[in-house]
């Protein structure tokens, strides 16, 4: 597929480097471009055209009073997951916003956890060709044992940048 705005350029440019440097690449771009990611050190374990997978360990600057992954944090790792796939999209004339999102959390997280978002040729071509618009990405998060403690979905929406 090919590159959509500066973003999908830059990913595709990490893909250049040896294998092991493209998560600790990425992560660290957009650590410094996403402030509250790099402070909570989301990891960006992979990063294409048609999906992510994110990762956060269960370190204290994440926790809850309980030693789990803080509510709040799952939530980034969900947002963070499915903006940076929405970003990869959007043309640079254009800006993606979060517009809702949709949490349940059902059950308590055990250790570290990673989200997977993904997008279908049909939502892409749809993010691309549309000026202004919104749409549902859902992502799965799981913990060390392999549950979704929540159930989530990110809709995004892109209008075109003021001028």
């Amino acid at each position: 597929m090919k590159a959509a705005n500066k973003l999908s350029k830059i990913v595709k440019k990490v893909t250049l480097l040896p294998k092991g440097c493209h998560a600790p690449a990425l992560s660290l771009v957009f650590g410094k471009v996403i402030k509250f990611a790099g402070t909570s050190k989301v990891r960006v374990e992979k990063l294409d055209f048609s999906g992510s997978k994110l990762s956060l360990k269960n370190r204290k600057r994440v926790q809850n009073h309980i030693g789990g992954v803080h509510a709040a944090a799952m939530a980034l790792l969900g947002e963070s997951a499915t903006g940076f796939l929405i970003g990869m999209h959007v043309p640079d004339n254009r800006i993606p916003l979060l517009k809702n999102m949709n949490i349940d959390y059902v059950r308590r997280a055990a250790g570290d956890l990673t989200a997977v978002a993904t997008l279908t040729d049909e939502q892409i071509n749809h993010i691309r060709n549309t000026e202004k618009g919104d749409i549902s990405v859902p992502v799965v998060i799981t913990d060390s044992e392999g549950n979704q403690p929540i159930n989530a979905e990110f809709i995004w929406a892109w209008v075109p940048k003021k001028r």
